[in-house]
């Protein structure tokens, strides 16, 4: 009986392929930092041709920036993954799951933000602030507001506020503390959510 050999496909498809540049990139940032890694070191972790990088990204810092929105959508996955656990009409429980997701994941990701962000570059007004988790933040506060659940004048000026905040506080926590409490971290940040829509804490 003849035996059925699977042949490998000679290419990938382009979505990942583009995926396997960005994973090599983000391990080689994280291991030795973003100025010191090469395109060289890139596709020879990503186990392509150098001309294949140019398919996909301009330049180092165009595949930083794709990083940075993958990051984006991941952070947003995050928290929309808690919120969705949560009662459409509990929007105090809603919000709460906003402030635990953001910290955790902005803690368990804080070292690629760094790299991605702030290592060798001066970030933007524009960038700190123009993102997919303020939007998304900025949508759920004016629909709770148009519930009735809380009260806001702005809706986009309360997201970047909390958002802000939030860099605010864990960046602040991790540079001071040796183990930050993550627990009490998400629950002072909660307490300040609710103040700004003017919620009671119990």
């Amino acid at each position: 009986m003849a035996s059925v050999i699977t042949r490998r496909p000679r290419t990938k498809p382009p979505e990942e392929r583009r995926d396997e540049l960005m994973n090599a990139a983000e391990r080689l940032f994280l291991k030795q930092g973003f100025g010191l890694t090469t395109i060289d070191q890139i596709t020879t972790a990503a186990q392509v041709a150098k001309g294949t990088f140019y398919l996909y990204f301009k330049s180092k810092e165009e595949l930083r920036s794709a990083l940075g929105d993958r990051f984006a959508g991941d952070h947003l996955g995050r928290i929309k993954s808690a919120v969705a656990r949560k009662s459409h009409t509990d929007w105090k429980s809603r919000l709460s799951a906003w402030a635990t997701a953001s910290v955790s994941f902005y803690l368990d990701s804080i070292k690629l933000h760094d790299v991605l962000f702030y290592e060798g570059r001066s970030p933007t007004r524009e960038g700190l602030i123009d993102n997919i988790v303020i939007t998304d933040l900025a949508d759920m506060l004016r629909t709770g507001a148009e519930a009735g659940a809380w009260s806001i004048e702005d809706a986009r000026f309360t997201a970047v506020f909390i958002f802000s905040g939030m860099h605010g506080v864990v960046d602040d926590a991790y540079s001071k503390e040796l183990r930050v409490n993550r627990s009490r971290l998400a629950r002072r940040l909660e307490q300040l959510c609710f103040n700004v829509v003017r919620l009671p804490a119990d």
